[in-house]
């Protein structure tokens, strides 16, 4: 069904005050879900339904616990992960302003940051080249496994350029925790190949599939090295629990770095060479059937731009519902 972008963030924001976010809070993560949801990114509102994500009643004072002039790791208290990631990303752009470089571990979180590739983008319109890696609880098995071991591990890339930055935003898993739980909602089933039941008996159904295990993307030692990498970074570097070992359920970690092109080549050769790579990917020879290549990041933002001057956006009317039913209970 179609719906107006302006009841959809009417009703986010009933929403997430029902669940006990003060304006600011609010404001924050709202912004991270529509960016998410007009994006066609499964990190949107599907958020708010089912059992949601209520803020922590034992949420305090974020703190700064180490800091150096590149560096700092942040004790999320147990506040909302997308504003402590916001926080993150603050605190890491000062310090690349400052240095040329900052990075910026967090733990103690144990609510979704949203779709990553938000704050990659704001280090890129800053003009410096951003990484995020965020985790999670356990849900994605290792190569050779069924059983979940790793996070879903998303990786975000942002790189500065001449117009719009360049952003690649991906899941190291075959699908994402909360495109399960789209499919579940909307009733829908997922592909053959990108989950485990719990007998580790490959899955259609995302209902099992939530309660077995999800594949990595490219169902090999290669996306399991990777995801575990991402793991590697996002708790073991940043305090936080990792592969079943910890708190998983309530010491999350996420790792954000931004490197300013300037310590190595001077930044408008840089945006340059990079308006230039763009062109060139986008003027290949396509394959039969191909009308266009898109660079990361590309075809997600064509998208927003038309649902923006549309004013409107179509969503699943499970979900709609869902989210109407979420308001309902307050």
């Amino acid at each position: 069904m179609k719906v107006k972008l302006s009841e959809l963030k009417e009703l986010t924001e009933k929403a997430l005050s029902h669940y006990g976010y003060n304006d600011e809070e609010s404001k924050i993560i709202m912004g991270v879900m529509l960016y998410a949801q007009i994006r066609g990114n499964n990190q949107g509102i599907v958020k708010l339904i089912g059992a949601g994500m209520p803020k922590n009643p034992e949420a305090g004072e974020i703190e700064i616990k180490r800091e150096t002039k590149l560096s700092a790791l942040i004790d999320g208290k147990k506040n909302p992960g997308m504003v402590i990631m916001k926080k993150a990303m603050e605190v890491c752009l000062d310090k690349a302003r400052e240095q040329g470089f900052g990075i910026v571990g967090t733990f103690n979180t144990n609510s979704s940051t949203g779709a990553i590739g938000y704050y990659a983008k704001k280090i890129a319109e800053a003009g410096f080249i951003g990484f995020v890696f965020s985790g999670s609880p356990e849900a994605v098995c290792t190569y050779g496994s069924y059983q979940p071991i790793f996070a879903t591990n998303p990786i975000a890339v942002s790189v500065p350029n001449e117009t719009e930055p360049v952003v690649l935003d991906m899941a190291t898993s075959a699908m994402s925790w909360y495109g399960l739980v789209e499919a579940k909602t909307a009733g829908k089933s997922i592909p053959n190949d990108v989950a485990y039941d719990s007998e580790g008996k490959p899955t259609t159904d995302p209902e099992k599939a939530l309660k077995g295990a999800l594949l990595p993307f490219d169902r090999s030692y290669k996306g399991a090295g990777l995801s575990m990498i991402v793991e590697i970074l996002t708790g073991p570097l940043v305090s936080a629990a990792f592969a079943t070992i910890g708190d998983t359920k309530g010491n999350w970690g996420n790792l954000v770095f931004a490197i300013d092109p300037e310590l190595l080549v001077d930044k408008k050769e840089f945006k340059k060479n990079i308006s230039n790579l763009i062109g060139k990917v986008k003027n290949c020879k396509r394959l039969p059937g191909v009308k266009e290549i898109f660079v990361p990041g590309e075809k997600e933002e064509k998208l927003a731009q038309e649902r923006l001057k549309s004013g409107e956006i179509e969503i699943e009317d499970n979900l709609y519902r869902e989210l109407k039913r979420v308001i309902d209970k307050k």
